[in-house]
């Protein structure tokens, strides 16, 4: 055989050998084999950047192997955050990639979630992992790199990434693979095609080795998709053995004993643990440390291991209490610090409890409310104390109505705390003198402390929604002095509480007023926040006992007359406020929400206010603001506020 020959053998050995080597069976490896053996953790998103440990993460190797496991053709992940599900997500698309490809669609809430988790999460995965690296096709260096950013392609597969709500990605391509992230916050349907998880799912309809991945934080019980999609599995549960009794449990924070200490400072509550947190185990009650609980043996437990023959479908929940990096103690604080916040608490609950959170709106009724209504006493003459200690500026909301005007006057102290000071009716048309009057008589009362003290109100929020509009400009410029302004509601999520004023016209349109808009539905989200705090303190709400304040079932009723409820649309789901069966009125919650605006809107300097409280004499109100003498018409609203 001649040079000549054998060189185009060799020529010829050389492109049949690159023609076949996408054609070599993958490798015997399940997916944390193959994360253990190539994957690369990259600085930019995890602390601990560096080759894949999944003895690190015991926990997720089941998930793992479920995913190369014949058998099982849908994986649900319920855990809460810091525990790696999202590292987790990508070991089985870097496996499936290298290993066993197909067309994968990754879908994420929106199509922004999309592009950010491939620029932070994919982009460095890849960059870092060399069996990747060489196979991903990418932007040409120089070229424009966000053609690709929600499309790569790679031998025999490509990955396509979307949004809930894009309906077109996921009615359009067949798929061997989805891949749902953070389902809980996906849309409730793709445009007008309908849920997003069913539309992604037919495209797998074809391929008898589909794999689907879905995975999520927990939120709201009974609006959770991932918690439906959860009871269909094996409903699996990460539980450590009791090292006394040698029972099986998932780690819970019912289960765990502390005790908590809580300091003041600069007036606010500081938390922290007294000794150790210890977990009491359900089945025999012996106390073990945190350290003896991660060093005992744990498995997953499955309370229907049927499904995987029925649907083959496994499912799995996790907690933040199995994380290796965050400890027990951690934990707990956080909980101790949110736990008068209930917007905080929920965060806790989903993220570090691993648990769906309740609306819990209902807890508090008008039962409960009235009984926490308190005495605040009398004066030595007898007449009832207007203004508890703790009382520091006092505000006004009214809401307007055809036949009367409704009002509440709110005490505030500090960190949020209010004192309910009168709640009232003045009947009449909101066009005539005489109802204003009697306005004028509560706006101008002095409302005393029990040494006699008193203090005005420092500003009024009035309703001029409805069929009084200009009767209400023209009232309130009349007593702008008093500081005395129109508010109108705007509803819906991401508005604002609180806005800089407008100038409306009035009438003929050569008069004007001021007018502030403000986000009711903000203001009514902190209300039945500040409801739910048990404890006397920041952020707690206080009522009068006595009859005359106006405090009763009627109040509570009003106040108590709407709920958050996520309402759901074929673009989107959204959170907004409904009347609750039983409740009609809701002026007291409106009137409730006018005076935390007013509140809001003086920002008032408590400091200033405490030293000019104690300082002033004894059967002294306190002084009115003095109104500056400007040549100016505007002068009137910047001396009030």
């Amino acid at each position: 055989m001649t040079r000549t020959t054998q060189q185009r053998v060799d020529d010829l050995n050389a492109v049949y050998s690159r023609a076949v080597r996408s054609f070599s069976p993958p490798e015997d490896l399940t997916v944390d084999e193959w994360a253990d053996s190539y994957r690369r953790l990259s600085p930019e998103s995890s602390a601990e950047a560096g080759p894949w440990r999944t003895s690190r993460t015991p926990y997720l190797a089941e998930p793992m192997r479920a995913f190369t496991d014949p058998k099982v053709r849908r994986i649900v992940i319920v855990a809460g955050s810091q525990i790696g599900k999202t590292e987790c997500e990508l070991n089985c698309l870097g496996y499936l990639m290298d290993q066993d490809p197909g067309t994968v669609i990754f879908v994420h809430p929106t199509l922004d979630d999309a592009r950010k988790f491939s620029r932070l999460r994919i982009a460095p995965m890849i960059r870092d992992c060399s069996r990747l690296r060489s196979k991903i096709e990418d932007a040409p260096s120089g070229k424009d790199v966000s053609k690709t950013i929600l499309q790569k392609s790679f031998p025999g597969g490509m990955l396509i990434m979307t949004g809930s709500n894009a309906a077109s990605a996921l009615a359009s391509t067949p798929a061997r693979y989805v891949i749902g992230d953070e389902r809980d916050r996906w849309a409730t349907s793709a445009g007008e095609e309908g849920d997003p998880w069913e539309l992604a799912a037919r495209r797998q309809t074809t391929f008898y080795n589909a794999k689907a991945i879905e995975v999520s934080t927990p939120t709201i019980k009974g609006s959770s998709a991932i918690e439906y999609s959860y009871s269909k599995g094996t409903q699996e549960r990460w539980c450590t053995r009791c090292p006394h009794c040698g029972e099986y449990h998932d780690i819970v924070f019912d289960n765990l004993r502390f005790t908590p200490h809580v300091e003041k400072v600069n007036g606010r509550k500081v938390w922290s643990i007294e000794g150790a947190v210890e977990y009491a185990c359900p089945s025999c009650g012996c106390m073990s440390s945190e350290q003896q609980m991660r060093k005992s043996p744990a498995k997953w437990v499955a309370a229907n291991p049927s499904a995987i023959d029925e649907g083959g479908v496994r499912s799995f929940w996790l907690n933040a209490f199995v994380s290796p990096w965050l400890s027990w103690r951690e934990i707990v604080v956080q909980f101790l610090q949110a736990k008068d916040d209930p917007n905080r608490l929920q965060v806790v609950y989903n993220t570090l409890f691993g648990q769906l959170w309740e609306n819990r709106g209902d807890l508090v009724d008008d039962d409960e409310m009235l009984a926490r209504r308190e005495d605040y006493g009398c004066r030595d003459d007898g007449t009832p104390v207007e203004l508890p200690d703790g009382v520091l500026c006092v505000t006004c909301g009214v809401d307007t109505q055809d036949n009367r005007l409704e009002y509440e006057v709110v005490g505030h102290g500090r960190w949020g705390e209010t004192w309910g000071i009168e709640k009232g009716i003045i009947h009449g048309r909101p066009d005539s003198d005489e109802t204003w009057a009697r306005l004028d008589g509560v706006v101008g009362h002095v409302y005393r402390f029990r040494d006699g003290r008193g203090l005005r109100i420092s500003m009024t929020c009035i309703d001029s929604g409805g069929h009084f509009t200009q009767e209400v400009y023209e009232r309130t410029r009349a007593r702008q002095p008093s500081r005395v302004f129109a508010v109108k509601g705007k509803g819906g999520e991401g508005v604002p509480f609180t806005a800089v004023p407008t100038q409306v016209s009035i009438r003929d349109k050569r008069v004007k007023a001021w007018l502030y808009t403000i986000g009711v539905d903000a203001g009514k989200a902190q209300i039945m926040s500040s409801l739910k705090v048990a404890e006397p303190g920041p952020r707690y709400c206080h009522f009068p006992k006595r009859p005359e304040a106006g405090y009763d079932e009627t109040f509570f009723s009003g106040l108590l007359s709407e709920r958050l409820v996520l309402s759901s649309s074929r673009t989107a789901s959204k959170w907004q406020w409904e009347k609750l069966p039983g409740h009609e009125r809701n002026e007291a919650l409106d009137c409730r929400n006018y005076a935390i605006a007013a509140l809001t809107i003086v920002n008032p300097d408590f400091d200033r206010l405490e030293q000019a409280i104690k300082g002033a004499p004894a059967n002294a109100a306190a002084p009115k603001p003095k109104k500056k003498k400007t040549r100016r018409r505007k002068s009137a609203l910047a001396d009030s506020l």
